[in-house]
């Protein structure tokens, strides 16, 4: 079998890589730099390097390849809707060139909307695109990623997390790692097709006072979520150097929950994974800061 990840020095992708490495396979890793994979793995991957918006690299680093998990990367546009979307385009092209038989497609609680959830709209282009390729496609619509705290060290470390969704509002939270886990059994699995859609929400879902009561404790330092006016967070986000496309993409992928939003996927047996948030940040965020 052979299978293609992309973003593999991803918090998921290095995840899916390692998962690979352990169950006996060599997977094809599509990066930029190839040099950026961690040197204990090198000669164990077939590495590519590929732009993720080139699309004829795209179409020629997956030929022959039986199974491809894609994860749109990081996109700096100003319409990062939109250049999601384009991205997106490449990897329906892949799979319908080279009737690639599984896709396992990393998407977002969110894409079903398609419209009104910032950057997470390119997602839920992405997924019609794939649809349209008629092959069979898994779209994983995960929830609010541990590892986004990281972004936030600064805040975390003055105590005091600043956030426009209103506190009390419940999310899915998921480790990154939780994510690889589900998305290489999909990938090794033979015995589905079709279109699927799976939730992966972590083991609860949490607002924000009690992640940050969770965190707190895990890390050992006071810390609080703050709501604050959508226009303050902008100003936030413009002094961080973004453009005003980033800024409202970052923007939608919180207002677009607001309004009585409800996970087209409901919390079940199959879309719960086991990481807690408590566990992770010891683990994990506790030495960085």
């Amino acid at each position: 079998m052979r299978i293609a990840v992309t973003t593999p020095t991803g918090n998921v992708g290095r995840h899916v890589v390692q998962m690979l490495l352990r169950g006996g396979l060599r997977p094809t890793v599509l990066l930029r730099d190839p040099a950026r994979l961690a040197p204990e793995i090198r000669d164990r991957v077939d590495a590519v390097a590929v732009d993720q918006r080139d699309r004829a690299a795209v179409v020629a680093a997956t030929r022959g390849v039986d199974a491809l998990f894609w994860l749109n990367p990081p996109i700096v546009s100003d319409d990062p809707a939109g250049e999601y979307a384009r991205v997106g385009a490449n990897t329906a092209a892949a799979v319908r060139e080279n009737g690639i038989a599984r896709t396992v497609f990393l998407s977002s609680v969110g894409a079903e909307k398609r419209h009104g959830m910032g950057e997470i709209d390119g997602l839920g282009r992405t997924e019609e695109l794939l649809d349209a390729t008629g092959a069979s496609v898994a779209h994983l619509r995960c929830g609010y990623f541990f590892t986004n705290l990281l972004t936030q060290l600064d805040a975390i470390r003055a105590g005091v997390i600043p956030v426009v969704l209103p506190l009390d509002h419940p999310m899915a939270w998921v480790d990154p790692r939780d994510i690889a886990e589900v998305a290489v059994l999909w990938l090794l699995s033979t015995d589905w097709s079709g279109r699927h859609v799976r939730g992966v929400h972590g083991p609860e879902d949490l607002n924000w006072r009690q992640a940050t009561v969770i965190v707190s404790e895990a890390i050992g330092r006071p810390l609080r979520a703050e709501q604050i006016p959508d226009d303050e967070m902008r100003q936030m986000l413009r002094g961080a150097g973004l453009s005003e496309g980033m800024v409202e993409g970052i923007m939608g992928m919180s207002t677009g929950q607001r309004d009585g939003f409800v996970p087209e996927q409901p919390r079940t047996v199959e879309t719960t994974t086991p990481t807690s948030l408590a566990s992770w940040a010891y683990a994990v965020l506790r030495p960085l800061l």
